[in-house]
């Protein structure tokens, strides 16, 4: 072998060596960072490794990365934890009042008042009523979409939690002269039955609310392969296709509902269940036509 094969042969052996080092290097630097990702996923990663030669340039700013991720899920819980906290405090002051506000009420109209006095006794009550309504959906919706408040879904048959929600309802509709039906199911959805309920109950009272006495108010289920639809159709007054998109969104109030009760966060709050359980709501509507809220739920 003469001297050029010999330091040929010399290179390659270091050309080889050269990538065999890296690729070891890289090996390791994948290694690592797949460790930082594991604890990172198990929410423990501190960053205890400071000597940077031993990382590539990626790996130590995945670290920096990481770390300031940590910090500010720490930051995260803890404003959640205050929130959580100063609604609890909120709730709590509140009720108390309210129950004597809606006590005393009470007990002014059972005296023998005046005509324009009973009146007044009455306003107090209805508005006393409404705040309570108020606090308590502003309750809900903060701790909805804080994630305070979780939503256990499980498979759950539809005719009780039917049954419920049209039940609280029906008194309404019989004080307005208003037809409630709903049609039985074996139907059986992946819900939370508590929340289900309340969702579908303000489906209904709105459409108690918009729909003029002597209309009709009917609620039915369909299944599909993967999600269970029930519906709550109305004779009511319609909306325009330009507000189906906006009636979602909270305190939002159509132009043609301000003659009527409410603040605007029924059908937001159903918005929010239906997808705390992985499902959703959809409207079908038009002006003089009335309104088919859909309710998808998932079978599984």
């Amino acid at each position: 072998m003469n001297l050029w094969e010999i330091l040929a042969l010399v290179s390659i052996l270091g050309a080889g060596a050269v990538v065999v080092w890296d690729r070891w290097r890289l090996r390791q630097t994948l290694r690592r960072m797949d460790a930082m990702l594991e604890r990172a996923i198990r929410g423990d990663f501190t960053e205890d490794t400071f000597d940077e030669t031993l990382l590539s340039s990626v790996g130590t700013k995945l670290a920096h990365y990481l770390t300031a991720s940590a910090v500010s899920a720490r930051n995260l819980q803890a404003e959640k934890d205050a929130i959580n906290t100063l609604i609890a405090d909120i709730s709590h002051q509140t009720k108390t009042p309210i129950a004597n506000l809606l006590l005393y009420a009470q007990l002014l109209s059972e005296q023998d008042l005046p005509q324009d006095s009973r009146r007044c006794a009455a306003a107090l009550e209805q508005q006393a009523e409404k705040l309570r309504f108020l606090v308590e959906s502003l309750v809900k919706m903060s701790r909805l979409e804080t994630g305070i408040l979780e939503m256990h879904p499980k498979l759950s048959p539809l005719q009780p939690i039917l049954e419920d929600a049209v039940s609280q309802v029906t008194p309404k509709a019989e004080a307005k002269g208003i037809a409630l039906t709903m049609e039985p199911t074996g139907e059986v959805a992946l819900c939370d039955p508590k929340w289900t309920a309340e969702a579908l109950y303000n489906l209904l009272d709105n459409a108690v609310k918009y729909t003029p006495a002597g209309g009709k108010v009917a609620v039915r289920s369909k299944s599909y392969d993967f999600f269970c639809r029930i519906d709550v159709a109305d004779t009511g007054t319609g909306i325009p296709e330009g507000e189906q998109a906006k009636i979602f969104q909270r305190f939002y109030r159509a132009d043609s509902a301000y003659q009527e009760e409410g603040v605007g966060i029924g059908l937001y709050l159903s918005r929010q269940i239906a997808a705390g359980q992985g499902g959703y709501l959809k409207v079908s509507s038009a002006p003089g036509k009335g309104s088919t809220f859909s309710l998808f739920l998932p079978r599984r």
